[in-house]
């Protein structure tokens, strides 16, 4: 690997118990074979499908995971509210209130680069929070001196996160997307020099929707009626991309699926 090269490897949605076991199983092999210098994993579906504990980060961090971000089930259990704030580079998005626990960016060294990571999220078809392209551009006003920049736009609107990947085109080294859980075929670099795809997808049960029992939301698209979803079993699918970024620009030169599957 040229010294001017630094790769992150960007682990997309964990959902529940199946996607953890496939994280501790597949990430420390694709760490050997990749080498990436960053680790960068979406927990935010990694405690039974909704939400994300103390515990099962510091479980994903113990398999590889460098920094983990997530999205709107954080705080989806309510014990990581009083958790989250003590935990080093776990993230929430950075556009919730000021106020909420937690924030949504961190820097962190590797490779001998500082790389800034930041957490944001789609205001279409979700809650209604800030603004996440002026909170983007507060993030890296406030870093003038981090060249590597890493976002993760966790979205439901596949629009709003093309939008913010052409917003940060030339300013963040990867805008990927995050959220549906079903990967997109749109991975590539920007004219400005930014890594980008829509989705990303997850690392979930591939048999269920989106990670989630079949049999049971099919009743809730049957009836109307709310239920409990519960995460799925059988094979798993894992869901990736790795980012190459000259070290020295910040810009990205490649970024690549990377797809597994764990039985």
């Amino acid at each position: 690997m040229p010294d001017s090269e630094f790769r992150i490897l960007f682990i997309a949605d964990v959902v529940g118990h199946p996607g953890r076991d496939a994280v501790k199983a597949l990430l420390p092999g694709l760490k050997k074979e990749l080498r990436p210098n960053l680790t960068i994993l979406n927990g935010e579906n990694a405690a039974g499908g909704f939400g994300l504990t103390a515990k099962i980060a510091a479980e994903l961090k113990g398999a590889g995971a460098d920094v983990i971000t997530s999205g709107n089930h954080v705080f989806a259990q309510k014990d990581f509210l009083g958790e989250l704030p003590s935990l080093q580079n776990v993230l929430r998005p950075a556009n919730y209130p000021p106020s909420a626990p937690g924030q949504g960016w961190c820097v962190v060294g590797a490779g001998g680069r500082q790389v800034l990571v930041l957490n944001l999220i789609g205001r279409i078809f979700l809650d209604s929070l800030d603004d996440p392209f002026r909170a983007a551009d507060a993030i890296l006003a406030a870093h003038p001196e981090v060249r590597i920049v890493f976002c993760d736009m966790h979205a439901e609107a596949t629009s709003e996160k093309a939008a913010m990947g052409w917003y940060l085109d030339g300013r963040a080294s990867a805008v990927v997307g995050t959220h549906t859980h079903v990967p997109t075929a749109d991975a590539r670099v920007l004219p400005g020099g930014t890594a980008y795809v829509t989705d990303v997808g997850m690392v979930g049960p591939r048999d269920g929707c989106i990670g989630m029992d079949k049999n049971v939301v099919i009743q809730r698209f049957l009836t109307g009626v709310p239920n409990r979803f519960v995460v799925a079993s059988g094979p798993v699918t894992f869901n990736s991309v790795l980012v190459t970024i000259n070290g020295s620009s910040g810009r990205a030169t490649s970024i690549q699926r990377i797809d597994r599957e764990h039985v």
